[in-house]
């Protein structure tokens, strides 16, 4: 009596000629999502072929084309932050002459402010101007280019 016999029978009395063995882990691989973005990018290159790409990283085309829409689906991040660029700005005392009887000392003004370029158009913003203002001066900018 033959292994297949014992443990492997068909539906009729016959045993059954062919059977597979899987090797390795048998578990499903686990793509980051880094992985993932560089390889849809690869299949959006211009002459790219989604067949060949897929092949390439040893994806069925359906897989691939799944994440492209996943990504296509995905919302647009939107940015928190920008690039902020400091200058250093001097702050020179003025100097008040009042009579010799009341002396004041040197007066430092403070140079606290934001300067804003989008697209060309350069906003300076004051210390004293208020967020509600400056998101508005901001989302007409933006609207505008």
């Amino acid at each position: 009596m033959t292994i297949s016999e014992l443990t492997l029978k068909s539906s009729d009395d016959e045993p059954v000629r062919r059977f597979e063995v899987f090797t390795g882990t048998g578990r499903r691989r686990d793509w980051s999502d880094d992985d993932k973005a560089r390889i849809v990018a690869e299949s959006y290159a211009p002459g790219a072929s989604v067949s060949e790409v897929a092949r390439r990283h040893a994806l069925s085309p359906q897989q691939l084309f799944g994440w492209r829409r996943l990504l296509r689906r995905a919302p647009e991040p939107v940015p928190m932050f920008v690039p902020a660029v400091v200058d250093a700005v001097r702050c020179e005392p003025e100097t008040v002459r009042q009579p010799a009887t009341r002396r004041r000392r040197a007066v430092a003004r403070p140079s606290g402010g934001i300067e804003i370029e989008i697209d060309g158009v350069v906003v300076r913003v004051g210390t004293g101007a208020s967020p509600k203002t400056i998101a508005a001066v901001i989302g007409a900018l933006k609207g505008g280019s």
